[in-house]
């Protein structure tokens, strides 16, 4: 059944040519947004989120959705040339792939990255495609009790995303879920932490705070490092690689798309931690492990195979179970509720309109990121030499409008620019914040689920271990969280030998 509904969509999207105009601007957006240092595939999606107001939601869907998936491509491109990885997805890139330009193959490295992208793009839209909705038919059992600690399980996820400090992620996510706690009670509608300011009833919008968390903070740094960041300027040769390479690279690719689709099916690893994970197996079962660093084809074919296998991969536990996968899926949360849509199982059976042409948006996407990849590689390539300068002013001037463009309020512009302030200062003291957006998402969630089970229940919290799935939750929850911390303690310190490894 399915197939059927994937194949109307793709009816459906090729008859309206505004989805495929969407689709392509969305790509070549993520492209140029994931090639500049500093700029990330989030911080793309935030910004042109509140550009999509005045679309078609399956064409404002789309053209975020492009945005993923040229982000994540396009940060291999500045790791390639300057070593300077665009986005955290390309940090394993670089580590053959800048090798390779110092041999004078910059462009041969900028293929092979493009082709890897789009095998492993089209294995994790294709398995998003396929299983995705049978994970939602189970999620159609879940009620308040089970939504409530399936949100308990998101947030310890925050353990994968606190970086060096454990103590400093949990600090941040505290911090977020209190931000969740202003405004209206969303049972009883009592008026909560407001301090008597009108503007604040409504409760922290979620825009304003994105682009405040991911784009003036980027800002802050970039005046910051302005004067002393060196301005670096590269060359691009040859872009297509041989049939052989490609031949030899393509089981490769396959493992580590796969691979890629797995890691980033779990809510909180990502598409960085995907690249790094597919980088050492690559290795580790490589005839030549010693040319790794050295400018290995596979070292740069494995990493972006993966972090773009992830990216299918994340949007499965969006869609399905309202949990984001990562960052970027957290924003495309935003964005779906922004339109009037709630993800999660019932969207499986209330927007079928809306879901299937996700999935084959996401498959046409990785077809475009092929054809704009390797059309306009040297194109993309001279972006990078923009001053700093002159593209800080351009990305201040899009947070104004992107908080504004929502509600038409200064207020937003206001607060996001706070929210800017502090998360610029949060991360100058080594405070993640990735923790803050994943607890402004999830944390309405876990407040209204839970004291509607216990309404249910009156006020009876055994629900929660009664229940099967809701205690299975809480179980697993548990366990994430004492074991996380070890695990990716592990992979980080696999990661700094990787990296010096290639210096």
């Amino acid at each position: 059944m399915s197939v059927v509904f994937l194949f109307d969509a793709f009816q459906t999207i090729f008859s309206d040519p505004y989805s495929l105009m969407f689709i392509l601007i969305g790509v070549t957006a993520g492209v140029v947004v994931g090639c500049l240092p500093g700029l990330t595939a989030t911080m793309g999606c935030a910004l042109l989120v509140p550009f999509t107001f005045s679309l078609d939601p399956v064409q404002g869907l789309l053209m975020l959705m492009g945005i993923f998936t040229g982000g994540i491509y396009g940060g291999s491109i500045s790791g390639i040339l300057i070593r300077t990885p665009g986005t955290p997805a390309a940090a394993a890139t670089l580590i053959d792939g800048y090798p390779l330009a110092l041999k004078g193959e910059a462009g041969k490295a900028i293929g092979i990255a493009t082709i890897a992208s789009f095998v492993g793009g089209v294995i994790g839209a294709l398995i998003m495609a396929f299983l995705a909705p049978e994970i939602a038919q189970f999620g159609l059992r879940f009620g308040p009790a089970e939504f409530f600690a399936l949100a308990v399980f998101g947030l310890t996820m925050i353990i994968s995303i606190s970086g060096e400090s454990l103590l400093k992620g949990a600090i941040a996510a505290l911090f977020g879920l209190l931000l969740t706690t202003i405004g209206f009670d969303p049972l009883s509608g009592v008026p909560r932490f407001s301090f008597g300011n009108e503007n604040l009833l409504g409760g922290i919008t979620f825009i304003p705070a994105l682009i405040g968390l991911f784009g003036f903070a980027q800002v802050f740094r970039n005046i910051e490092k302005m004067e002393i960041t060196p301005h670096v300027k590269s060359k691009v040769g040859k872009i297509l690689p041989s049939f052989k390479e490609i031949k030899s690279l393509f089981p490769t690719m396959l493992k580590s798309g796969g691979m890629g689709t797995f890691t980033g099916s779990v809510p909180g690893l990502g598409a960085d931690v995907a690249a790094f994970v597919a980088y050492g197996e690559a290795k580790r079962t490589s005839k030549h492990p010693e040319q790794f660093g050295k400018g290995a084809l596979e070292g740069v074919a494995a990493p972006e195979a993966a972090n773009n296998g992830a990216t299918g991969g994340a949007m499965i536990p969006m869609l399905t179970l309202g949990v984001p996968g990562d960052a970027v899926t957290a924003v495309l949360l935003g964005a779906l509720t922004i339109h009037g849509f709630q993800p999660g199982p019932l969207m499986f059976r209330d927007n079928l309109d809306i879901v299937y042409p996700i999935f084959a948006g996401m498959i046409l996407c990785q077809f475009v990121l092929l054809f704009v990849g390797l059309s306009g590689a040297r194109l993309f390539a001279k972006l990078i030499n923009i001053d700093n300068k002159v593209l800080t002013p351009i990305i201040f001037l899009l947070c104004i409008v992107g908080s504004y463009s929502m509600r038409f309020s200064f207020w937003d512009v206001g607060l996001a620019l706070t929210i800017g302030v502090l998360a610029y200062f949060m991360e100058r003291a080594k405070f993640p914040v990735s923790p803050i957006l994943l607890a402004l998402i999830l944390g309405p969630m876990a407040e209204q689920n839970m004291r509607r089970a216990l309404m249910l229940s009156h006020d009876d919290p055994s629900i929660f271990l009664t229940r099967p799935l809701s205690a299975a939750f809480l179980i697993l929850a548990v366990f994430m969280a004492v074991t996380s911390y070890k695990k990716f303690k592990k992979l980080r310190e696999i990661e700094r030998d990787l990296t010096k490894s290639g210096s």
